[in-house]
């Protein structure tokens, strides 16, 4: 339940123009709630819609994965966040989160607070099931088998959606962004079934099942049209939405007004597309999971809006090509790619049941084949089921695609998104590489999805990561772990006296925003150098200005990290640094090894007067740990150099990355203790 506080700080982000468009829903809201949805006129629609054919069952795809995949699914046993079985059953509860076992009353959607767990649970658990990517599971294993046990399923679960979910009720009509992407993966399992004509549409209870399913798409796109995500909401909801009517529009152009929302849908999808991610490729609300999340959403609307003969302007391909150099250049030469900003593990779309499937690499096996390049298809590894799927007998270009005779690292520097990457030998086993960040915090007002994170660095050494971003962890139901996680202390960056560089205003909400500004970028071929700072603590009664400079010597294979604290008075210095959980982390006569694969690094600070801290998996703080997936987390090793400093005053830390001996002895490894932190 949202404070008054939340409510105040909210207000204070939004503009006269939104405030009153925000208004004029309430009172439009106010009067659905009195009305019913029997009383809802609905124009005719045209009985049978022109099927579009813009996926493609595959013939290389292992059909075992996808068998065993749907009659898990069928059983109502699918993978929700840190349940990698969640048992809904055959008939699931929809209204109802499978975790914390609370189901949402059926009250008016828009007016039903989903933000308060006491009410609906963790609303991520409830509404990730009704996304009904496990339906696209079904229609998939239909396509492949033929076997009608998968249509049974089906119809068994969109019937009992439709009676648990009646029109405007429950929490399931309270988010447009989950009606978009259930739009869309709806209309994956039209395509798969075989559209209007499918055997699951035949005699009495079929016809009543379409009817019903016609209806239920018609008042899906008219409520995203009535409730997008606009002014200092319109992120990346905003996109989905219009993404998940356009798409409804190509597939059922039931009538007039879903061809007008079409319309409409693609004119703010190519906008959004184009005014939510910089020139140079970086999504702006500067989030890596949020970027291949809109990817998917602009991927998958372009390609069904062609097999609906809408193309879309080159200027918004263009943009998606960008945006795929951004992943490609982040991603080292193991595949990681640093957890920069908010992730919920969140599904457009989930084609592939491949174990080793990777949004990343997949995303760029796809632009490989929609834009000719050869360093996303060596970036991607290989092809995977989901490009298949998506471009059909187009994919067989992925392997036609050939090497330059040099091969190069993508790109090194997005001065607009505001990362840049230091490193030496990229793409190679000895690769070094440095990524770090000095863009703003987020996009709008709110900058919903961004950390504080200002001057951040990750560091991965032969495909090895070492120094991390841990991650999210937490949404709506944990507030003391989302504020962790998305805090100055989660980041390898520089925390003055105990707070974070901007200002919290809630879960989803920043109200004071650090304004980093890069200085110096000078890559060479001998020394990388990076300098910029951020404001972020100027609100300080004595105001702190924090410089970062690093240089990598790339002969020495030495990182070295100085960073200036301008102020006046006496302040505590806090230098985090977040280690992988596979890294072994030792003290040494200098300072610090950590140890990964065979690979090790050595960090040492060059300060007088620093107390050295080592956490691991501390609740109390809490540091020491990471999150790989949302919900879940795992104890890591954190060291904090902690300083006394007054009046400007320039920290220096030295990393070297050409393995040195290790001299110390093994029983100081990286295990969590009983004490779960020490002073070393």
């Amino acid at each position: 339940m949202q404070t008054v506080d939340w409510y105040l700080n909210r207000l204070k982000q939004m503009s006269l123009g939104e405030i009153s468009y925000r208004v004029r829903q309430m009172v439009v809201g106010h009067a659905q709630a009195k009305a019913t949805s029997a009383n809802a006129e609905i124009p005719p629609f045209n009985a049978t819609p022109a099927r579009l054919n813009w996926l493609t069952a595959p013939v290389q795809v292992d059909t075992a994965l996808y068998s065993q995949a749907a009659d898990r699914a069928a059983a109502g046993r699918i993978p929700v966040f840190a349940l990698d079985d969640a048992a809904l059953g055959s008939t699931p509860r929809w209204n109802k989160d499978v975790r914390l076992d609370v189901e949402a009353p059926l009250t008016f959607g828009k007016k039903l607070d989903y933000r308060d767990p006491r009410l609906v649970g963790d609303i991520k658990y409830l509404w990730e099931p009704n996304r009904h990517l496990e339906l696209v599971t079904l229609a998939q294993a239909y396509r492949l088998t033929d076997s009608e046990k998968y249509l049974h399923a089906l119809r068994e679960k969109l019937e009992s959606w439709f009676d648990q979910c009646p029109h405007l009720l429950g929490p399931n009509w309270a988010s447009s962004l989950e009606l978009g992407i259930r739009l869309i993966n709806w209309a994956a399992v039209w395509q798969l079934i075989g559209g209007a004509e499918s055997p699951l549409f035949a005699g009495t209870r079929g016809g009543a099942l379409k009817d019903r399913w016609l209806m239920s798409i018609y008042h899906h796109a008219q409520f995203v049209s009535g409730y997008r995500s606009l002014y200092s909401s319109a992120n990346n909801h905003l996109i989905g939405e219009v993404t998940g009517v356009f798409v409804a529009g190509c597939v059922w152009p039931l009538c007039q007004d879903m061809v007008n929302w079409r319309a409409q849908s693609y004119d703010i999808l190519v906008r959004e597309a184009l005014r939510q991610t910089c020139t140079d490729g970086v999504n702006r609300e500067q989030a890596i999971a949020y970027q291949h999340f809109v990817l998917d959403f602009l991927i998958v609307g372009a390609l069904i809006g062609e097999a609906a003969d809408i193309r879309f302007p080159q200027g918004y391909w263009l943009r998606i090509e960008k945006m795929l150099e951004y992943i490609a250049s982040l991603m080292d030469v193991a595949g990681n790619v640093p957890m920069i900003g908010d992730a919920d593990d969140g599904y457009v779309v989930r084609l592939s049941q491949e174990q080793n499937f990777c949004h990343f690499r997949s995303l760029l096996a796809t632009g490989a084949v929609l834009f000719e390049r050869q360093d996303f298809k060596a970036k991607s590894g290989h092809l995977d089921d989901k490009t298949r799927w998506l471009l059909g007998d187009r994919a067989a270009a992925y392997h036609r695609i050939r090497a330059p005779a040099e091969q190069t690292t993508v790109r090194r520097a997005f001065p607009e998104g505001g990362y840049y990457i230091l490193g030496t030998e990229l793409d190679t086993d000895n690769e070094i590489r440095l990524v770090v960040d000095a863009g703003p915090l987020g996009y709008q007002a709110i900058a919903a999805h961004g950390h504080a994170d200002a001057l951040a660095l990750t560091l991965s050494v032969g495909g090895r990561e070492f120094l991390i971003d841990p991650g999210t962890y937490a949404y709506h139901t944990n507030e003391r772990w989302r504020n962790y996680f998305r805090g100055t202390a989660a980041h390898n960056t520089v925390r003055v006296d105990n707070g974070d560089q901007s200002e919290s205003g809630g879960n989803f909400m920043w109200i004071r925003h650090a304004q980093a500004r890069c200085e110096a970028w000078l890559p060479g071929n001998q020394v990388d150098v990076f300098r910029a700072s951020h404001d972020g603590y100027t609100r300080l009664r004595d105001p702190v200005v924090h410089r970062r400079e690093i240089r990598l010597d790339k002969a020495r294979r030495q990182i070295e990290i100085n960073d200036t604290l301008m102020c006046k008075r006496a302040h505590i210095i806090e230098r985090p640094w977040h280690f992988a959980e596979h890294c072994t982390v030792r003290e040494t006569v200098n300072g610090f090894s950590a140890t990964s694969a065979g690979v090790i690094i050595a960090i040492k600070h060059a300060d007088a007067g620093v107390t050295a801290l080592r956490f691991s998996g501390d609740v109390e703080r809490p540091a020491g740990w990471v999150s790989r997936r949302y919900d879940i987390k795992t104890p890591t090793t954190t060291l904090v150099w902690l300083t006394e400093i007054s009046g400007e005053t320039t920290l220096r830390t030295v990393i070297d990355c050409a393995q040195p001996a290790i001299v110390s002895d093994d029983s100081a490894s990286s295990k969590p203790n009983s004490k779960r932190w020490e002073r070393v």
